[in-house]
């Protein structure tokens, strides 16, 4: 299990991708688009799109997207419960893996979720 400290993860890559957003603006600028477009509220909610986000993240092993995502859903009320489910689903579908990420979003939860 990951002992990253997510605050400070998502702070570090917001950071280091200064000089990325300042070499390649139109591609980056094009990738917010693209996340403000994909995760809007529509048919489906931002909360469960972001529930979404994050289970892909822990699938793929990204403990960034674990960070920012986890962050996303504090900030649109999500609740442990909902994480819990979703991570039930993650660990059903990306075996010990996922698990382990698991653990990591449970981490960042709480880590972030602290007042």
């Amino acid at each position: 299990m990951s002992t990253f400290d997510h605050p400070k993860l998502v702070q570090n890559i917001n950071e280091n991708l200064m000089t990325l957003r300042k070499a390649q603006p139109d591609a980056m600028q094009a990738f917010g688009q693209l996340a403000r477009s994909a995760m809007g509220e529509g048919a489906i909610s931002t909360k469960h799109k972001e529930l979404m986000a994050l289970a892909i993240g822990i699938t793929q092993h990204c403990s960034g997207c674990i960070g920012f995502h986890v962050k996303a859903l504090l900030k649109l009320g999500c609740t442990r419960q909902e994480l819990e489910e979703m991570l039930s689903v993650c660990v059903y579908m990306g075996g010990g893996p996922a698990l382990m990420y698991s653990a990591e979003a449970l981490k960042a939860w709480d880590t972030m979720a602290a007042p």
